[in-house]
């Protein structure tokens, strides 16, 4: 159980970077930094929005308009945080309890 466990953190780990590395790609895309004509940071972009577009888009469903800015990664970051700390690795595997040692 504790293998299968590790790995489900390592996955929602890589996926939290996946979310980061879109939000970035993202705002450079914005500010015209890399051009989205370039066949190479569209295939990035395409595959980083396809990665984290289904899981983004129930929560701005529910988020009221806040402008221009998109806080939906950061919601979606804190409750996979949540079920990586407190679901997986505080109630699924407890860490051991300490040996007491009489003296």
């Amino acid at each position: 159980m504790v293998p299968l466990i590790d790995f489900v953190v390592y996955l929602i780990q890589l996926y939290i970077w996946v979310i980061i590395a879109s939000a970035i790609l993202s705002w450079l895309i914005a500010f015209n930094v890399v051009n989205t004509s370039n066949r190479y940071v569209l295939a990035i972009a395409d595959v980083l929005w396809r990665l984290t577009e289904p899981a983004l888009r129930p929560i701005r469903s529910i988020l009221p308009n806040l402008g221009g800015i998109d806080i939906s990664p950061v919601i979606l970051i804190l409750v996979l945080l949540f079920i990586q700390n407190v679901v997986l690795l505080g109630w699924l595997m407890p860490a051991p309890e300490p040996l007491i040692v009489n003296p």
